[in-house]
């Protein structure tokens, strides 16, 4: 039987690809289960997936393995579009505002992109 779908991610450039590339088989694993949960679960727990506060729409998408904790900036295009952005592993309690700051560039660019298209 085939699991519905209640978002797809969607990738944009190779910001993403390049912070997966680059991540030890195990985190890649993980990566694509939380996507996984992403897009089927209707209601997405916070532990996976969560907005930014005091940012206009950016989400992070939130995986663990092991001591080692990553984030995914996303946001959402026409609803059930999850648009990936910047990936960073945190080390702090924080998140990085230039990690943030970046991820909202790569939003602006998309939204810029998708107009002129």
């Amino acid at each position: 039987m085939e699991e519905i779908k209640f978002r797809n991610i969607h990738l944009y450039n190779d910001y993403f690809t390049d912070f997966h590339d680059i991540q030890k088989q195990k985190v890649k694993d993980k990566i694509l289960w939380t996507f996984k949960v992403v897009e089927t679960l209707q209601q997405v727990p916070t532990d996976y997936l969560k907005h930014i506060e005091r940012t206009d729409g950016l989400y992070e998408i939130r995986v663990q393995t092991g001591s080692d904790i990553f984030r995914i900036f996303c946001f959402f295009d026409e609803g059930k579009l999850v648009v990936l952005a910047n990936g960073f592993q945190k080390k702090t309690q924080k998140t990085p505002k230039r990690e943030i700051e970046k991820a909202l560039k790569i939003k602006d660019d998309y939204e810029n992109d998708k107009q002129e298209s």
